[in-house]
């Protein structure tokens, strides 16, 4: 059903009539915020964190321990 919807002559058509309605300024514009867009969405659904999550490094004490013995 599909199958011949989406044909080239038909896509080159869809851009066609997309580059009368958004003038040559906007269309990259447009492409850009679509991509950016996808890109949010597979972020989203993969599960993946905006950002990475920083590795912990092991803290370390920079005290000495004295001995509290004052004997001798």
């Amino acid at each position: 059903m599909f199958g011949q919807l989406l044909q080239p002559m038909h896509l080159l058509l869809i851009v066609g009539i997309a580059l009368l309605v958004f003038g040559p300024s906007k269309l990259p514009q447009l492409g850009a915020s679509i991509g950016k867009g996808i890109r949010e969405l597979r972020k989203g659904l993969d599960g993946t964190p905006d950002q990475p999550a920083q590795p912990t490094q092991p803290t370390q004490s920079t005290q000495t321990t004295q001995s509290t013995d004052t004997r001798k």
